[in-house]
């Protein structure tokens, strides 16, 4: 009888104990940016996010080498596409969410004109409940695709 007591105790202390075995976090994987095509127009920024918590909520992207970062999505109406601003970035139940050419992208306002190809780039990404995360983007020449080529 003591032992389904101590038992049933370690149950109880089990059920009251906090299950989340890791903090929320994200990572951000493959990140680069394209320059704009014409001098003092906007660049693009590509990437993909994996989360370990759902949900995860991608909020703002800024970096000192641009004076503002939107994130956008291209839709396709009526056979044209079309940039709309992203809205409740939210991440899918795979926790992965991509950033890429023809889709989600980052559009960079006043990009540093210093900036040029092989340069990194520094990106901070802010989400909820996630802490932020900086990398280092690499730069990229208008006109090169997602692999470089």
């Amino acid at each position: 009888m003591r032992f389904s007591n101590l038992a049933a105790a370690g149950l109880l202390l089990l059920a009251s104990c906090d299950v989340r075995t890791t903090d929320p976090k994200v990572e951000v994987e493959k990140a680069w940016v394209q320059l704009p095509a014409v001098p003092g127009r906007p660049g693009a920024g590509y990437f993909i996010l994996r989360s370990n918590n759902d949900p995860t909520k991608l909020v703002s992207v800024t970096s000192p080498r641009a004076e503002r970062i939107e994130l956008h999505q291209t839709i396709l109406e009526n056979g044209v596409a079309r940039m709309r601003p992203a809205q409740d970035l939210v991440f899918p139940d795979a926790l992965r969410m991509v950033f890429e050419p023809g889709g989600r992208h980052a559009m960079l306002f006043g990009v540093d004109p210093a900036l040029k190809p092989g340069d990194k780039i520094p990106l901070t990404f802010r989400f909820e409940p996630a802490p932020p995360v900086t990398i280092e983007a690499e730069v990229r020449a208008f006109g090169t695709d997602h692999d470089g080529h």
